[in-house]
């Protein structure tokens, strides 16, 4: 079941839940579908009910800054999180939505506690667990928000872990988003093992040199 964004309260959809007693909601977000590089990260929480964390709400609205002070009180609080890693060769396998949808089940699988229903941002899941997807969730669910915060962050790491073993590519900065600073550095270094080798840019390269 899909649900427009319609309402501001990021416990809408949890207190709804709660009424009919489901306690065990795990919130699932992705990220990196966008990057040219890397894989997609996607993170399963389960809070607390009636949790309340200071500024929670999607990632994408938070600084850097802010999702890094969040992110261990998520990780503390959280009743369980899974986290689900699709790498970059699965991804060009079978596209980056199918990747996306794998690393959400990946996330869930690895909660400590099987969810009694699953929250997601606008991606439908079929599983043995009822689920609601919610357009523009990460916005709207405290436990999607959660979820995103901690794929983000978790991802961001690993961009970083990169770019200490490439600092040419300036995986740092843009995390692999195909930035005009990273679209000259894969012009100039070509693309590592881990690129996305079915992305516009990076099969431009390669055709450019005759690959």
């Amino acid at each position: 079941m899909k649900v427009k964004k319609e309402d501001n309260d990021l416990l809408k959809y949890e207190k709804e839940l709660y009424d009919k007693n489901i306690k065990l909601i795990a919130g699932v977000d992705e990220v990196g579908r966008g990057p040219l590089v890397g894989p997609v990260v996607a993170a399963a929480v389960i809070l607390p009910v009636n949790y309340h964390l200071e500024g929670l709400n999607d990632s994408k609205k938070l600084s850097e800054k802010k999702r890094n002070e969040l992110y261990p009180m998520i990780i503390r609080d959280a009743i369980s999180y899974g986290i689900g890693v699709i790498d970059s060769k699965k991804i060009d396998e079978v596209n980056i939505y199918e990747a996306s949808r794998l690393a959400m089940y990946d996330a869930i699988k690895n909660l400590k506690f099987k969810p009694e229903h699953i929250l997601v941002d606008a991606m439908p899941l079929y599983l043995d667990i009822p689920s609601t997807s919610i357009i523009h969730g990460d916005a709207l669910s405290a436990s999607i928000a959660a979820a995103s915060i901690v794929a983000k962050v978790t991802r961001d790491n690993m961009m970083y872990e990169l770019d200490k073993k490439y600092p040419n590519y300036g995986f740092a900065k843009h995390k692999g988003y195909p930035t005009k600073s990273h679209l000259e550095a894969l012009s100039k270094y070509g693309p590592l093992d881990n690129y996305r080798f079915t992305y516009g840019p990076v099969k431009k390269y390669l055709s450019s040199k005759g690959k």
